[in-house]
């Protein structure tokens, strides 16, 4: 019997079956991959047709959003950068109807800052001393609405009562001992944009530099004179004193009481009637009751026996205003011993006393 036998199949015809298999598979590949961004293009805009309103919400909100993050943050932002590029400057402060805790204070100031429109409304601030530890404030004062302008003056004058006395001591003598002290005047106005309703909290802080009494120096006395038997107001020594004030401020002081020291020893009291301390220099009548025999030892005494001009010194003892203490100005006056060159040899020679160095000086 015969057998049929398979023969194997051509090579070539295989291989070209089996690349247009590929190709096939290739193409299809190709077709699902054209199609596939359309179908997800169709199902996209099919949802966003569905949903449109979702997506329409979503964007007013993102708007809302960025308008309200303007309104609460930006313009509060901006207000405050105004603020405190703002530039304050004091021209004068006046302590006036002084009573044991309570007196009237005005205070001159100027403004700068810059053209954008806004309101400061009124506010209470502190002013207290920036180089003091505490910051405790020694006054609060109100001020007034200003409206945000290149240049204002600014105007504030109130009565002061329950005075905080000891903060008010330590400013008083701050101001009495140096040269110049820096205050800070701080409160948390509401600022007003026109257009919006809303207030913006912000903080007002201004640290300025004021001239102090620097110690009255240069305080000097003239056209003295004695009694040894004592004038009518019961004083021995009278003289005609100026006293320099090289602040801003201008304090009613009224009777002001010094314990005087004559080579450290306390030899008398001095007073002067009636203290309004402006700026500038200011002429008091000044009279002391002293003891007489350390003045005639000291006069004749080197090295004051070549001219007869002795330093004595000052130190508050007391200050009384309409019969009411100021324990702000005595305790402050009590820190600091103010030396005052007097000249006793004149008014001793027109006693017809004539003080010599000793003969062996």
């Amino acid at each position: 019997m015969a057998q049929s036998v398979d023969l194997p199949q051509d090579a070539g015809s295989v291989g070209n079956s089996a690349k247009a298999e590929e190709g096939g598979y290739a193409n299809n590949a190709q077709q699902i991959e054209r199609t596939q961004p359309q179908k997800k293009k169709n199902k996209f805009l099919a949802h966003l047709k569905r949903f449109w309103w979702v997506y329409a919400i979503l964007a007013i909100l993102a708007i809302v959003l960025a308008v309200m993050l303007t309104i609460f943050v930006g313009v509060k932002n901006i207000a405050q950068s105004k603020i405190n590029a703002a530039v304050l400057e004091v021209q004068g402060i006046s302590c006036t109807n002084t009573a044991t805790d309570s007196f009237k204070l005005s205070i001159n100031t100027t403004l700068k800052s810059g053209t954008t429109k806004a309101t400061v409304e009124t506010f209470k601030g502190v002013m207290y001393l920036e180089d003091e530890p505490s910051h405790t404030p020694f006054v609060t004062i109100d001020f007034p609405e200003t409206q945000n302008k290149p240049f204002q003056t600014v105007n504030i004058s109130q009565q002061i009562e329950d005075v905080n006395i000891p903060a008010l001591t330590t400013f008083n003598t701050w101001l009495l001992n140096n040269e110049s002290i820096r205050v800070t005047v701080e409160g948390n106005p509401t600022v007003k944009v026109p257009g919006i309703s809303k207030g913006y909290g912000v903080l007002f802080k201004k640290t300025i530099t004021i001239p102090g009494l620097n110690g009255f120096a240069g305080l000097s006395v003239y056209n003295s004179s004695i009694n040894v038997t004592g004038f009518a107001d019961g004083t021995n020594f009278h003289t005609t004193a100026t006293i320099p004030n090289k602040s801003l401020v201008t304090f009613e002081i009224g009777n002001v009481t010094f314990n005087t020291y004559l080579n450290g020893s306390l030899v008398g009291e001095s007073y002067i009637d009636n203290v309004m301390l402006v700026p500038g220099n200011n002429t008091f009548a000044f009279r002391s009751e002293i003891q007489q025999g350390p003045v005639l030892n000291a006069v004749q005494s080197q090295p004051w026996c070549k001219d007869g001009i002795v330093p004595m010194n000052l130190s508050g003892k007391a200050v009384e205003n309409h019969g009411q203490p100021l324990a702000y100005f005595a305790d402050a006056l009590a820190t600091h011993n103010t030396t005052v060159q007097i000249d006793l040899g004149t008014p001793l020679r027109a006693l017809g006393l004539n003080p010599k160095c000793p003969s062996n000086e």
